[in-house]
């Protein structure tokens, strides 16, 4: 899976993204949402599920590595993932980005691209985004992809009851 936008490339991990990924998921301001920042240990759980996504799915989808183009760098991730709603498992699109490209529009650019992907190579009849309830940032990169919030429900993360809402667009008949 490769995608491109006008600023960024979506890209598949590999295993010379740890840095990138460790500038992410070890801030603890861009995991809020997850109420701690990762160890080295579960940075490491966190690339070798991608990986093992990309096998299991064909490398149709999975977390992909968000590449600025301008400069080369790595400066988030996102991309497709089935996750666990309440029970049901949905299509979602994901994304993660380092706080200093924050509010620039390119979890929107991603989270747009993901959502075509989605409807025109997968068929997909709709996406989901899973997004904790004082997210508001990404309740906003939602909304701007076309979603709604159709769904409240509590996951349970490292021992806490965390509120999230359910966004979702189908695909335009």
């Amino acid at each position: 899976m490769r995608l491109e936008t006008q600023r960024l490339i979506l890209r598949e991990l590999t295993e010379d993204d740890w840095d990138g990924l460790c500038a992410i998921l070890q801030d603890e301001a861009v995991m809020y949402a997850y109420e701690h920042a990762f160890s080295d240990q579960e940075v490491r759980e966190w690339l070798d599920r991608q990986l093992a996504r990309y096998e299991e799915y064909g490398h149709r989808f999975g977390l992909c590595a968000v590449i600025l183009k301008e400069t080369g760098r790595m400066i988030g991730q996102a991309g497709l993932t089935i996750q666990d709603c309440d029970g049901e498992q949905v299509l979602e699109i994901g994304y993660l980005f380092q706080k200093r490209y924050w509010h620039q529009g390119y979890a929107a650019e991603a989270a747009l691209a993901c959502k075509k992907y989605a409807f025109g190579q997968l068929d997909a009849p709709r996406v989901y985004s899973i997004i904790r309830d004082n997210n508001t940032a990404s309740q906003k990169v939602a909304a701007r992809n076309g979603m709604k919030p159709v769904k409240t429900f509590i996951k349970h993360y490292y021992g806490v009851d965390m509120p999230h809402l359910l966004f979702c667009v189908e695909r335009e008949r």
